[in-house]
């Protein structure tokens, strides 16, 4: 009896565990690469293209840019703080058909972002955003 309960209890905290992981990709990765399938929860970090930003109902809409490739975001609320175009950011969240549908921002420049995010800050780096294309 003690055999199955331990089974089971691992067999739950791995499923936890697996559906609870958000690879990290840039967007140009999306689809592309092992861990980054559209099927699954991401943190997809581009740089805000310029333009891009609409507001309305309480949803913000925008563009990342990332190795010129892009990706449209609804984000379900107000991204506050520093949040702004041509910045980079991870949204969190699900590609849901064209659109990836994020429950998160992450400004590049706040202090959480730069903690879970060093070693990907200097990846981020792109031209003046006038010259970005997308």
């Amino acid at each position: 009896m003690l055999v199955v309960v331990v089974f089971a209890g691992g067999f739950i905290v791995s499923q936890f565990l697996t559906s609870a992981i958000d690879f990290y990709c840039n967007v140009d990765e999306v689809g592309v690469r092992v861990g980054c399938e559209e099927d699954r929860r991401l943190r997809v970090q581009g740089n805000v293209v310029e333009g891009s930003i609409s507001e309305s109902a309480n949803k913000t809409t925008f563009s990342l840019v990332f190795n010129n490739k892009t990706i449209d975001v609804i984000y379900d609320g107000d991204p506050g703080g520093i949040f702004q175009e041509c910045i980079p950011v991870v949204a969190h969240g699900r590609l849901q058909g064209d659109t990836f549908e994020a429950n998160r921002i992450e400004v590049r420049h706040s202090n959480e972002y730069e903690a879970a995010n060093a070693d990907r800050i200097s990846e981020s780096e792109v031209a003046p955003c006038s010259q970005q294309v997308g």
